[in-house]
């Protein structure tokens, strides 16, 4: 069976959130991934690696899945009008819309959470709301023809999941054997819960930057909200 999954790559995006599902999917034999973009210049994600899309909003073929990986570019993608009518275009004739980290934001932004159950990095969680879905705290989330993974690290746990919701569980284990896919951190660290109050400051603080732009861009949306609203006359 033929599938073409599809990920979006942009400027600043978290590279493990693309390459994570990435990997897992070009695992399975016979399946095409695409990263689209705008259009087939390099882009370069969070960390500096460059990555090159092989279709563009305009030409890029059907797709089985559409995945929205998360970063600090995510933040613009919130307000781009191109991407946000692709992801809603695409959403109506995929089989399955996903989001990686906070990739969940821009799929509540294409108006594609709301009433729904989702998940997102654990610093953005709060942001889910704003969009009137319903959060919920676990690293893989399904609502129907939506998947929601938590942060980062949980892309590949939702492409080994994928891959069981499309071809079985069969097929996904022996491309969790072939990725050796058995993760033992050193570490209990890896959630707000297992963290140490310094460890958990010290991440917050890393992470503020991209925090605080959202903050405001929510606070704005807000006001403009409710400066759209009609003023209640007294009788």
């Amino acid at each position: 069976m033929s599938l073409r999954f599809g990920i979006l790559v942009f400027p600043n995006v978290q590279q493990l959130d693309l390459t994570g599902p990435y990997e897992v999917m070009a695992t399975v034999k016979g399946t095409e991934v695409e990263l689209i973009w705008k259009d087939r210049n390099p882009v370069m994600s969070s960390t500096r690696l460059s990555l090159t899309p092989t279709a563009t909003f305009d030409d890029c073929p059907p797709l089985d899945v559409l995945c929205i990986p998360g970063g600090g570019g995510v933040n613009v993608l919130l307000e781009d009008k191109a991407v946000l009518d692709f992801v809603c275009e695409r959403a109506g004739q995929a089989r399955y819309i996903t989001s990686v980290c906070s990739g969940a934001l821009v799929l509540g932004a294409a108006g594609l959470l709301k009433g729904k159950r989702a998940t997102t990095h654990w610093y953005a969680h709060d942001f889910l709301e704003e969009f009137g879905a319903i959060p919920v705290d676990a690293r893989i989330v399904e609502d129907g023809k939506l998947i929601t993974a938590g942060g980062v690290t949980s892309g590949v746990d939702f492409g080994l999941a994928l891959v069981a919701r499309l071809l079985g569980q069969a097929e996904a284990e022996v491309v969790q054997l072939s990725l050796e896919y058995a993760p033992a951190p050193p570490f209990r660290s890896g959630t707000p819960a297992e963290a140490s109050p310094a460890v958990l400051a010290e991440a917050k603080q890393r992470l503020s930057g991209s925090r605080r732009v959202r903050e405001e861009m929510f606070a704005r949306w807000r006001r403009e909200r409710a400066a759209a609203m009609p003023t209640r006359i007294r009788p």
